[in-house]
Formats: C-alpha cells, structure tokens, sequence
C-alpha cells in the first residue's frame, strides 16, 4: 500500500472524528432541550440545524484535505 493512500485515510479519519462527535453532542442536547421544554421545539430546531451544518463543513474540509494529498 502507498503513503499517500495511508495519509488520506488518515486525514479523512482523524477530520471526522470532531464533527461526528459534534453533530451527535448537538442532537442529545437539542432533544433534551426539546423534551424538557416541548414548546421550544421551533426556537431549538434552527440554531440546532446551523451548528450541524458548521459542524459538517470541518468534516467536508478533512475530506478537501484528503482528496488533495
């Protein structure tokens, strides 16, 4: 096997250990947010949606990373 296949797997790996934990963080805490406040639902849902989706930008910037090696 090649270097370089070894350091794209590992770029792509290492980046989204962060985000897959981050996403997971932000969903526990907006559902526990939501089931101890039903009626915050709607005031969760979007900022919840933003943070995921900064979240997966730092994945999607692994995945640029490992494709340029």
């Amino acid at each position: 096997m090649e270097l370089d296949t070894i350091a794209k797997a590992i770029a792509i790996g290492l980046g989204a250990i962060g985000p897959g934990l981050g996403i997971g963080m932000i969903g526990a805490k907006a559902m526990e947010a939501i089931g101890r406040n039903p009626e915050s639902a709607n005031k969760v849902l979007v900022p919840m949606l933003l943070a995921c989706a900064f979240a997966e930008a730092i994945a999607i910037y692994a995945l640029v990373i490992a494709f340029s090696i």
